[in-house]
């Protein structure tokens, strides 16, 4: 049962998140699973029968996270918009937009989870369009 769950987060992020893992382990333990199955399918379809398709959708949570402040989750979607496809300078193009629209705030962050995913590794310049 659990395990189902935690293949949904490995199909979308490539793995399966600390947080989600400490959700699903209280669940067992409180007889709570069918709460996170329902989570999990409400999130596996909003994802996967979404007309933006999943690297579109992963830069859109990575986008909204850095606009949140939330540092944790948008690390969660950067990784897991590099798994369905993306780029670093396409993450590097939603800190951008970050910045224009919440400020050096949000676009400091994106480049910090950025930074962290291409350690000691040039990040590509990205080219105007």
């Amino acid at each position: 049962m659990t395990e189902d769950v935690r293949e949904r987060y490995r199909a979308t992020l490539g793995t399966v998140p600390a947080g989600v893992q400490e959700r699903l382990r209280l669940a067992e333990r409180y007889d709570r699973l069918p709460t996170e199955e329902a989570l999990a399918a409400l999130r596996h379809i909003v994802l996967t029968a979404n007309p933006l398709g999943a690297r579109v959708q992963q830069l859109v949570h990575f986008g909204q996270l850095l606009a949140l402040g939330r540092p944790e989750p948008a690390r969660i979607h950067a990784r897991g918009a590099l798994h369905a496809g993306a780029t670093l300078p396409d993450l590097i193009g939603v800190a951008e937009t970050a910045l224009i629209t919440t400020g050096v705030p949000a676009y400091a962050l994106g480049t910090e989870i950025i930074a962290e995913l291409a350690p000691g590794e040039a990040v590509p310049e990205v080219s105007a369009r």
